[in-house]
């Protein structure tokens, strides 16, 4: 029942000038055009776009070009299909962020490797005859196509820095003039990644390749010279390819137990060998012991601090438990944050760049401080900049009772225990992350700056500080913030007592 309604539907919005006294709603008798009536509820929901009517995607029409129709079903459009239609090669693209540009940038290295490699391969060794020549040619052909789309419709789009400024559209063979000459302004993608990884990989890449090109070298001496005429030179037996691959990694690496040239050719030949052996070979060991002292020196740095704090301890004679305890700070804060000071890394930032470092790692956790709830948004953004980060043990004494409150304390990560009572051992309160203490002696509310309560980080916590000078700065430019925060200040010290 409920499909024959449907369908009546159906044709009643096809042809809005015909109704009888059976169509599920009825048209006006003067209207000239009638309105479109909801449809039932579909059976199977097969027909949910029908609803839309005339007014949705263009009406009839317009729907019909999304919805293809087979034996009486309406079967919808794939969704990539019509993303495929209404795609729109961008005016401008960032290098940086495009990912279809970095997707397009690993095929073009793809077809750039391929030339580089087996071109040589080619022209030194007979693996291209005229059986095969054709799949050569067609591979050729393929990536010459790759280099002209790269050339002609990439290329031209791409944003570059010139003077300062971000060029998003060239318009002439002066443009692109100034990103060539302007390249240098902006770092490579890759060199933006900067991965360890990728530089090993990289130099590894110049080593093979440079074997590579010797072994190419090598077959074409050989066959200069003759197969198999001299000792030195290739016999023709076995895996060509790696038989000279396997003379060009002794010779190149100066192993040795080579058989000696004897014509002049063979003489220079190896000459010319040996040399680039030498010289090549010591540039990429030493950019290999480089990229291993990069991958190190934050490790080294840590080993160093810690070994001379020891040093240090041992010295004066420091007590072992003491010197246990710093043992463990610099473990533990080198493993979970990867440096022992954020302040240092941050530093050489400008400003605005230390902010939104801030904003990122920092704001999700502030803002949800009910103590700063309320305040100025721009308030929040300056004090997140005089934040300290700082890891405590677990028993360390964060402030004590009757000491000058100089500091406030956002826990960032962990707990801390409010304790007291004739023992001092008694817990009062477990305070977890996202909890704020310290602010009523910083705020000096109820006439003093003294510290109410004795405060031990139970476990390991990670906390961040304001002094109160930072503070004071920053609330001379917020009274209505001062206000909200003296306020609340005030009633959590009511709340304590």
């Amino acid at each position: 029942m409920f499909k024959e309604r449907t369908e009546k539907a159906k044709e009643k919005l096809i042809d809005t000038d015909s109704s009888d006294e059976d169509s599920v709603i009825p048209s006006p008798p003067q209207a000239p055009a009638t309105q479109p009536a909801p449809a039932a509820p579909p059976l199977n929901g097969e027909e949910k776009e029908m609803e839309a009517g005339p007014s949705a995607g263009g009406g009839i029409e317009g729907g019909a070009e999304e919805e293809q129709s087979s034996h009486g079903r309406q079967v919808k459009t794939p969704r990539w299909i019509r993303g495929c239609l209404h795609f729109r090669f961008p005016a401008s693209i960032d290098p940086f962020t495009n990912l279809m540009y970095v997707l397009w940038m690993f095929l073009v290295s793809l077809a750039w490797n391929w030339n580089v490699w087996f071109i040589p391969v080619r022209w030194a060794f007979p693996y291209q005859t005229p059986d095969n020549i054709y799949y050569w040619l067609l591979t050729d052909y393929l990536c010459d196509l790759i280099y002209i789309l790269d050339i002609t419709v990439f290329q031209p789009r791409l944003q570059f820095v010139h003077g300062g400024d971000i060029v998003v559209i060239s318009h002439c063979v002066a443009s692109l003039l100034a990103k060539a000459l302007g390249h240098s302004e902006t770092n490579n993608w890759f060199e933006i990644i900067n991965f360890l990884s990728l530089r090993v990989i990289r130099t590894t890449t110049y080593l093979l390749y440079c074997l590579h090109c010797n072994a190419c070298l090598y077959y074409w001496g050989s066959a200069f010279k003759g197969l198999g005429s001299t000792k030195w030179v290739y016999n023709g037996e076995g895996n060509s390819y790696i038989r000279c691959y396997y003379f060009a990694v002794k010779t190149l690496i100066t192993i040795g137990g080579l058989p000696d040239p004897t014509t002049l050719f063979e003489i220079v030949f190896q000459l010319i060998n040996y040399f680039v052996g030498v010289f090549a070979f010591s540039i990429m060991i030493g950019q290999m012991r480089d990229v291993v002292g990069a991958a190190t020196a934050g490790q080294t740095y840590y080993r160093t601090c810690m070994d001379n704090t020891i040093k240090y301890m041992s010295s004066y004679r420091i007590p072992k438990d003491v010197q246990n305890r710093v043992k463990t700070w610099y473990n533990y804060t080198w493993q979970s944050q990867g440096m022992l000071d954020e302040q240092e890394l941050l530093t050489q930032l400008p400003d605005k760049m230390r902010l939104d470092i801030a904003i990122d790692v920092n704001y999700s956790i502030v803002s949800k401080v009910p103590l700063f709830q309320g305040c100025d948004r721009q308030m929040i953004f300056d004090m997140l900049k005089s934040l300290r980060s700082v890891v405590y043990l677990p028993g360390d004494y964060v402030c004590k009772k009757g000491e000058v409150g100089r500091e406030m304390y956002i826990i960032k990560a962990g707990e801390v225990q409010v304790v007291g009572g004739p023992d001092g051992k008694t817990v009062f309160v477990t305070l977890r992350a996202g909890s704020v203490f310290g602010e009523i002696s910083l705020l000096a509310v109820g006439g003093g700056n003294r510290r109410t309560a004795n405060v031990i980080a139970h476990g390991f916590a990670n906390l961040f500080i304001l002094d109160k000078k930072d503070l004071n700065e920053i609330l001379v430019h917020y009274p209505e913030s001062k206000k909200l925060l003296r306020k609340k200040a005030r009633f959590n010290m009511n709340g304590v007592t």
